[in-house]
């Protein structure tokens, strides 16, 4: 199957490097909303803290978002591509389908960047969304921090 337009795009100048930190966003495919039932997405929070467990990334923070994820890690083995590749694989494989758009975003955190500063960016976006009115009325996200 040939990849989405854009696609390619996502993979230029992706590297992956064992103890540096990573912002991901990826979504569901056609952002079709399939966060907003609980159950669904407690098990992919469960699957970031597998994928922590099994020694191959530290989650620092993440959001659950009705149509994609936020997920701010530190990367302990193996490839970004790979972390994403083993969340998404272990979701689809529990909920009997594949959901989720091909690709993702990523983003490699400077040092000079403040890594809470992006943790607060990260789990304020239901407030941005207008999903809640106070951060801590979403359910679906943690930081490290707090």
């Amino acid at each position: 199957m040939k990849p989405a337009k854009g696609y390619a795009e996502l993979r230029k100048g992706r590297v992956s490097e064992v103890n540096r930190v990573y912002h991901l966003v990826f979504s569901t495919k056609d952002r079709v909303v399939v966060f907003d039932d609980f159950n669904k997405a407690r098990r992919l929070i469960y699957f970031l803290m597998q994928d922590e467990c099994m020694g191959r990334t530290r989650t620092l923070s993440f959001v659950v978002m009705p149509d994609h994820i936020h997920w701010l890690f530190e990367l302990k083995d193996g490839s970004i591509s790979g972390a994403v590749q083993r969340v998404k694989s272990m979701f689809s494989k529990w909920l009997g389908e594949n959901v989720w758009n091909r690709g993702f975003y990523d983003h490699a955190i400077r040092a000079d960047e403040d890594l809470a500063n992006v943790a607060r960016y990260i789990v304020a976006n239901p407030l941005r969304a207008g999903l809640v009115k106070k951060v801590g009325d979403y359910p679906h996200w943690d930081a490290v921090w707090l």
